[in-house]
């Protein structure tokens, strides 16, 4: 709806504007537009055109300078209709793809590899889901109590596999209340496939404890024991410390809540998971994420494939003031090349 009314003027002046942010990091003000754009506008007009642009939300003004900086919805308009994307020179694919090609030839040594060059190419951090396992649906859950606050998770997958966790609670849980935990979550998640299970087993604990019921709350809690140990290798990263070079990323509130985003990995999880259904470039900008971890970051993703079949998601988080358009194509390239590379192993 916004980039229906912007004029060409308009247009203009917030591409320039992005743009010489995204270089520089500091507000950029109307004579310094004035010389960067091509158009003939004397500092008033652009001054009257800027004004326009925070009144619809795509700039602000902060309160230390008289100029002005994109907002996250002034870098959407930015990223879906004036970013230009060039595709990378020839010597920067050949450099990914020696680099990634002298990674030992297992997969979880490309993975990582991968990981570590989206972060060295861009600056900030790399990230890469490992490859998604074939649907594997929980058939039967079972608890026994081992004595203390252990507890043996007896999980049965598929038609036959079986495998057992042994899981540390908060207290100790009697037989019978184990029993009525592992009768709800038979009956609410039994058929499921595992991904869906935790992904609802997540969705569930966010809710209100109020509006559950006490056993429900528990069996979820005890659930979400079982399933985060497989959550620990559900992705690799890298440079996340490349993120505290950046000024606007300074606030040690903001770092603490990412840091923790990083550390938990169920915020980075929800976006790749999103992502792996959706073919193609994703671009998630500030609270767009929907995820207070995530929400002064941008978050741009790729979809790798195995033998033509979309099976993980790589990709950079960094700054919402990030180049995007040196960003996306290393994004691409190195989903292609990593699919490549597994798909000859």
């Amino acid at each position: 709806m916004t980039e229906k009314i912007l004029s060409e003027r308009a247009e203009s002046l917030l591409k320039a504007l992005v743009e010489r942010y995204i270089r520089d990091g500091q507000p950029v003000g109307s004579r310094t537009l004035a010389r960067d754009t091509p158009l003939s506008l004397s500092p008033a007009t652009i001054r009257n055109v800027m004004a326009d642009l925070e009144e619809m939300g795509l700039v602000v003004s902060p309160h230390t300078s008289a100029g002005r900086v994109p907002t996250a919805r002034g870098y959407r308009l930015f990223v879906d209709t004036l970013l230009t994307v060039k595709p990378l020179r020839r010597n920067t694919v050949e450099r990914l793809q020696k680099e990634l090609e002298g990674a030992q030839v297992e997969p979880g040594s490309l993975l990582q590899s991968a990981s570590s060059l989206l972060s060295s190419f861009t600056h900030m951090a790399g990230i890469v889901m490992l490859p998604r396992r074939e649907i594997c649906t929980l058939r039967q859950i079972e608890f026994m109590p081992l004595g203390g606050n252990r507890i043996l998770v007896i999980l049965i997958l598929n038609d036959h596999e079986v495998q057992n966790r042994v899981i540390m609670t908060d207290r100790q849980y009697s037989k019978a209340e184990l029993e009525r935990m592992a009768n709800y979550l038979n009956q609410e998640f039994s058929g499921a496939d595992l991904r869906e299970v935790r992904a609802q087993v997540l969705a569930g604990i966010e809710r209100a404890r109020a509006d559950m019921q006490s056993i429900m709350a528990t069996a979820l809690d005890v659930a979400d024991r079982v399933f985060h140990e497989a959550e620990d290798d559900d992705f690799v990263v890298a440079g996340q410390n490349n993120l505290m070079g950046y000024q606007e990323m300074a606030d040690i509130d903001k770092l603490r809540q990412l840091f923790e985003a990083f550390n938990t990995k169920r915020d980075i999880l929800h976006l790749l998971d999103r992502s792996i259904d959706a073919d193609g470039i994703q671009i998630f900008i500030g609270e767009e994420s929907g995820r207070a971890g995530l929400d002064t970051c941008s978050v741009v993703t790729a979809p790798y494939r195995v033998d033509d079949r979309i099976v993980g998601v790589l990709g950079v988080i960094g700054p919402t003031r990030m180049a995007y358009d040196r960003v996306i194509p290393v994004v691409d390239v190195t989903a292609k090349l990593l699919g490549s590379a597994l798909s000859s192993e």
